[in-house]
């Protein structure tokens, strides 16, 4: 089992800044790739995933804008967000799995997710 927590949401005009965190606890190590995502309406979206060497993946919707990391020393995520605009608003969930789907939802774990607002 993995719990994952997100934090770091909230609201932000156009333009402006947003780092989500999401700890990690529970069976860690065998569940290393992991993602952020992010659902504005009925379909959840990939924004964001790190493998377990490293690599990363963006939606061409936010490169060059997001980046994702992690603390792994912390069992932490994070995805600094910036230059936001309002097509961002979602809530953004995190998400943890024991294989490189990526960008694909078919991960294992999901926290609860987080609100993101971005006024124009």
């Amino acid at each position: 089992l993995v719990q994952l927590v997100e934090s770091g949401g909230g609201s932000v005009q156009a333009g402006g800044s947003l780092r989500l965190s999401c700890a990690a606890s529970g069976d860690t190590f065998s569940h290393s790739y992991m993602g952020w995502f992010r659902q504005p309406g009925k379909e959840r979206e990939g924004v964001a995933a790190i493998d377990s060497d490293g690599t990363t993946t963006y939606a061409e919707s936010v490169k060059g804008r997001f980046t994702i990391s992690t603390d792994n020393a912390k069992h932490t995520l994070y995805l600094q967000m910036n230059s936001l605009k309002p097509e961002d608003t979602a809530v953004y969930y995190c998400a943890a799995a024991r294989v490189g789907w990526v960008l694909v939802p078919r991960y294992n774990y999901w926290g609860q997710g987080t609100q993101v607002t971005v006024s124009s």
